[in-house]
C-alpha cells in the first residue's frame, strides 16, 4: 500500500508558474514509477509526466518543454514544476504510484489538487 498527499495547487496568471508536490508513505518509494495526472470536468483523467524508478521521464505532448517532473527517493517525494502556465492547463492534478510485479500492477492514487490558471 502506498498512500500519496499531494500539495501546491492553486490560483495563478497565465504565463505563472507552480510546483506540485506528492508525498508517500507506506512502501518502498523508489521502486515505483510515478506519475502526474490532470483531469477537467467531463473528461478522462490523461497522464502529464511520469519518472521511472531509474530517473526516466516522459511527458504529454501538449507540456513538453513547460513541465519538468522529478523525484526524491529520500524525501519520497516527487515533484512537477510547471512554468509558462496556459488556461487550459487548468485541472485537477493527481499523483500516481504504479509498480509492474509478478503479472500483477499496483495503482495507487492522491487526492488531487487544483490548478486554476486564470487572470
Amino acid at each position: 500500500q502506498v498512500q500519496l498527499v499531494e500539495s501546491g495547487g492553486g490560483l495563478v496568471q497565465p504565463g505563472g508558474s507552480l510546483r506540485l508536490s506528492c508525498a508517500a508513505s507506506g512502501s518502498i518509494f523508489s521502486i515505483y514509477t510515478m506519475g502526474w495526472y490532470h483531469q477537467t470536468p467531463g473528461k478522462q483523467r490523461e497522464l502529464v509526466a511520469s519518472i521511472t524508478s531509474g530517473g526516466t521521464t516522459n511527458y504529454a505532448d501538449s507540456v513538453k518543454g513547460r513541465f519538468t517532473i522529478s523525484r526524491d527517493n529520500v524525501k519520497n517525494t516527487v515533484y512537477l514544476q510547471m512554468n509558462s502556465l496556459k488556461p487550459e492547463d487548468a485541472a485537477v492534478y493527481y499523483c500516481n504510484a504504479r509498480l509492474a510485479r509478478l503479472g500483477t500492477t499496483y495503482m495507487y492514487w492522491g487526492q488531487g489538487t487544483q490548478v486554476t490558471v486564470s487572470s
